[in-house]
């Protein structure tokens, strides 16, 4: 609508911000609106089709940044009390190119504080399906604004499940690149070797035009790389070789289950992922069952995160000001932060030695399929792909008691074009 000009960018920005304003309250999802950066935007946009410059897709359409991005003249408060007025002076590379590509910023969306959970500085963010809940976090904002139609896409960030987990709560579609694959120069930093930037949106196709707009080095983030990304996959998407990690599909869910809402919650979400399978089936893909890597262990190297957020908060616990954080139970920040003060470098060091050990299993693991599909929490999948880099899309798949199930494509490293075709296919059906 916007590049025939039927609708101007200008227009549906107005009618965004309409909808922030009036649901924003509610969701507890915006930080600060941008609106007079937006109009500008828009503004643009509309001016320069009016001279015939089409930008390509994103081209007039207004998006939400999670509030760990920088951007220019603007705060960017990390969720967190002790940062509440920080205004830093560089735009961040994803907002810069989300800028290029025509893009309009509506809004810093909410982010659990210091990216950890969906309690930020000023309440806590609330599923757009049951505003009783939280939306989970940490990409908290980018999940609920989007799932409610407040922006056209965010742009959230994980480290262990901080894009999976709201856009599991929230009935979105999320993209987790490779790391490496999204620069995140002008991003808060949690874990250096973990952290990864992604979109957020209602459709596998839109997270993939984010991506295609987002992606690559610039010499900046000295861990962004250049790798090829095609879209649409101009294959056929049937003919990828899926596996599906068969132990995780059929393992009973509520049997340490206490609650029987939770037991009957558990049982429609297993239901939900074994329609998954079947609806793949149906479509045409052939399903091979794998085994993830068992040895050597993978939760016990979650201390992996702990060790580097500690450092990349080290001033904030050695001032005192880690006080200031909303959340003070025993598993928070400030208390984790102080645990990893205590973490020897050497099991650190021998973590990261196991850890690419994991890679190289995964890699083995990965020979057989371009990708596989997993229960989104399914064993330790989520922090093990975490750990070793390779990219995830989470879709949607059904409902359990009224709000959202999702299910994941986990593929190789730099495997996005593969798994967001599998995804749309299975989405589409």
């Amino acid at each position: 609508l916007i590049r025939s000009r039927q609708l101007s960018s200008a227009e549906l920005t107005r009618l965004y911000l309409d909808r922030l304003k009036r649901f924003g309250p509610q969701l507890e999802c915006v930080i600060r609106l941008t609106e007079e950066l937006a109009l500008e935007q828009a503004a643009r946009a509309d001016q320069a089709l009016a001279r015939g410059e089409y930008l390509g897709p994103l081209h007039g359409i207004p998006w939400g940044a999670k509030d760990l991005l920088a951007v220019s003249g603007y705060r960017t408060t990390w969720g967190a009390k002790p940062y509440e007025d920080q205004v830093l002076s560089e735009t961040s590379t994803v907002a810069a190119r989300l800028e290029d590509s025509g893009g309009v910023l509506l809004a810093k969306l909410t982010l659990g504080a210091l990216a950890w959970g969906d309690v930020w500085y000023g309440g806590r963010t609330r599923n757009p399906w049951d505003a009783e809940q939280g939306s989970s976090g940490s990409s908290a904002g980018s999940a609920a604004a989007t799932a409610a139609g407040l922006v056209g896409y965010a742009i959230g960030s994980e480290t262990w499940g901080s894009i999976v987990s709201p856009a599991t709560r929230c009935g979105v579609s999320g993209l987790r690149p490779t790391f490496g694959r999204v620069s995140r120069h002008g991003a808060m930093a949690l874990a250096w070797s973990m952290d990864k930037l992604g979109p957020l949106a209602r459709t596998v196709d839109d997270c993939a035009l984010v991506f295609a707009a987002i992606h690559g080095a610039d010499g900046r983030d000295p861990t962004a790389i250049d790798r090829d990304f095609r879209w649409p996959e101009p294959g056929e998407p049937r003919s990828l070789r899926v596996g599906y990690v068969q132990a995780l599909f059929e393992e009973d869910r509520s049997v340490d289950l206490e609650d029987d809402d939770e037991r009957r919650r558990a049982a429609q979400w297993q239901d939900n992922d074994l329609r998954t399978l079947d609806v793949l089936r149906e479509i045409g893909f052939d399903l091979v069952p794998i085994r993830l890597p068992e040895e050597p262990a993978v939760a016990p190297l979650s201390f992996i995160l702990t060790a580097e957020a500690a450092t990349a908060f080290d001033g904030l616990t050695r001032g005192g000001r880690d006080d200031l954080l909303v959340r003070q139970i025993e598993q928070a920040w400030p208390n984790v932060f102080r645990q990893g003060q205590m973490i020897p470098a050497v099991e650190y060091i021998r973590a990261n030695r196991i850890r690419t050990l994991l890679g190289r299993r995964m890699e083995q693991v990965m020979a057989d399929v371009d990708l596989y599909v997993c229960p989104s929490y399914g064993g330790d999948n989520l922090l093990l792909t975490n750990l070793t880099g390779h990219p995830c899309v989470v879709v949607p798949n059904g409902f359990a008691d009224g709000t959202p199930t999702s299910v994941t494509f986990n593929g190789r490293l730099y495997g996005e074009t593969e798994i967001l075709a599998a995804a749309r296919a299975y989405q589409q059906a």
